[in-house]
């Protein structure tokens, strides 16, 4: 096992690794811009080099400063974690280069993975079907116009060099394509190095389910189960559980072969997902994409399967093999995680960067918490603005979603503005508690809440717990999150 291993991240993903650094007794050396200097995972650490300033341009995307700390505190490996450079098959050259491990998958691997189009080649060449659409990227407007002629609107424009939402278009009509499409391949660019965009018929109200994979270096390629991923805002996810509503066990084993054939296709070593839209009607799967890392959603993972994916990715990078094979992995109860967001869901979830004033998570039975911040803890406007994953897990969906409402009743926060009041209206939400889900849920459930017209029962129930919040607030001020925006979701 490595003595010594550097972060290359920060936040509550950095923290996750650094604990299991510690079960397995190597030194955990963090990496820190300067605008976080004083963040925990700094502090949790056993080592921590500064590697730039604020702008993530210059310090955690650096690659030769990150390199160069490895280095200069006698590293022998590198974690990626996930978003930065966990998917850049430079950056993967650069470690091993440098003659330490890059605990994920090969270069290799990630260069025909990290292209969309090459990697939709990939599945097809594994016999895996796509959604239809292009396999290269498009060359011209000219072509993506004929191109959408052909397939038949609506359509989806997607950036071929990255995810994340970022260079995507949803564009129904041929008036539409030509805006959306300098849109998409500006965004590309800024986002990605890269304009490059392809075109693919848009599949109306899919299921997004992923499939856990893992291989290591002898060959072995095991899938762990499906995600519901389909709780999205802005093309990023919000919600996510294992296993699907759905819990179709057929449609987990032929999803499941799918994503593996993939990882087999290019030979594929640690932590990865491959990604399907699901026609909710009819079962059928296609391809989307795959991230060649850890997912931030793998707590729900790890809590249905018992599999620490973290120890195996260290395990894996040392040449071990797998510690179970596909006949040890057994799916027992449910799990359901929230992505709590410094963000305003009342203002198209805008950022809402800012001091923590005051901070009390949320515990007892099936609850698992990965947090990045603690009280006074500065959410800045230079980072992705998740401060926390709440997960739950329960014997069965009604269980996990009983103790997630329970979990985030109890959740506190203060000073930011945060995803709080939006998850607790959620999982009270008949459409969610049913699991008939699809992506476009939250566009549906805003409709709903400010459709619904509140009656004077509810009224007066509201005014009561109106007078006791203000109560409660000016008895300990700081111990109540702020919810002026969230005041016409609130239910007695």
């Amino acid at each position: 096992m490595f003595r010594k291993v550097l972060i290359a991240n920060r936040g509550e993903i950095a923290i996750r690794i650094i604990r299991t650094c510690r079960e397995l007794g190597i030194k955990a050396v963090a990496v820190y811009s300067e605008a976080d200097a004083e963040s925990p995972h700094v502090r949790m650490a056993d080592e921590a080099v500064c590697v730039g300033p604020a702008s993530s341009s210059q310090s955690y995307l650096n690659i030769d400063a990150i390199v160069a700390a490895a280095m200069a505190v006698n590293a022998e490996a590198v974690h990626p974690g996930y978003g930065f450079l966990a998917e850049s098959a430079e950056f993967a050259h650069a470690v091993t280069s440098a003659g330490l491990t890059f605990i994920g998958p090969s270069a290799e691997a990630m260069e025909v993975m990290g292209s969309k189009t090459s990697a939709r080649r990939a599945a097809v060449e594994a016999g895996v079907s796509i959604v239809p659409g292009t396999v290269e990227p498009l060359r011209s407007f000219a072509e993506a116009n004929t191109t959408a002629e052909k397939f038949g609107y609506p359509v989806m424009l997607k950036a071929a060099a990255g995810g994340g939402g970022k260079g995507m278009r949803l564009v129904t009509n041929s008036g539409d394509l030509r805006s959306a499409f300098e849109t998409a391949r500006t965004e590309a660019a800024a986002a990605f190095g890269d304009s490059s965009l392809y075109l693919e018929k848009a599949v109306e109200r899919p299921r997004h389910i992923e499939i856990q994979i893992f291989g290591d270096t002898h060959g072995n390629v095991v899938h762990l189960g499906e995600r519901e991923c389909s709780i999205q805002r802005r093309h990023q996810k919000v919600i996510e559980e294992c296993p699907s509503p759905i819990n179709d066990p057929d449609l987990r084993r032929r999803m499941g072969e799918a994503a593996v054939k993939i990882g087999r296709a290019v030979n594929y070593t640690g932590a990865g997902t491959v990604e399907f839209l699901l026609a909710d009607a009819t079962y059928d799967f296609y391809f989307l994409e795959m991230n060649t890392r850890l997912q931030v959603e793998h707590p729900v993972t790890e809590l249905v399967t018992g599999r620490d994916l973290v120890r195996e990715q260290f395990l894996v990078a040392t040449g071990e093999r797998l510690s179970f094979n596909q006949e040890d992995i057994q799916w027992q109860g449910h799990a359901i995680e929230c992505r709590i967001y410094a963000e305003d869901p009342a203002n198209n979830f805008f950022p809402s960067p800012g001091t923590i004033t005051h901070l009390q998570e949320p515990a007892g039975p099936g609850i698992r918490i990965d947090s990045g911040v603690t009280r006074l803890s500065e959410v800045s406007i230079h980072y992705d603005p998740m401060i926390a994953k709440l997960a739950a897990w329960g014997r069965t969906r009604q269980d996990a979603i009983d103790r997630l409402r329970r979990a985030l009743d109890e959740y506190e926060v203060a000073g930011i503005t945060t995803t709080l009041p939006f998850f607790r209206e959620v999982v009270r939400d008949g459409e969610f508690i049913s699991g008939q889900l699809d992506t476009g849920f939250i566009a549906r459930f805003n409709e709903r809440r400010t459709s619904n017209e509140t009656t004077p029962a509810v009224e007066a129930d509201l005014a009561a717990i109106a007078a006791a919040l203000s109560y409660a607030a000016r008895q300990a001020p700081l111990r109540m999150e702020p919810q002026r925006t969230f005041s016409r979701w609130r239910r007695p």
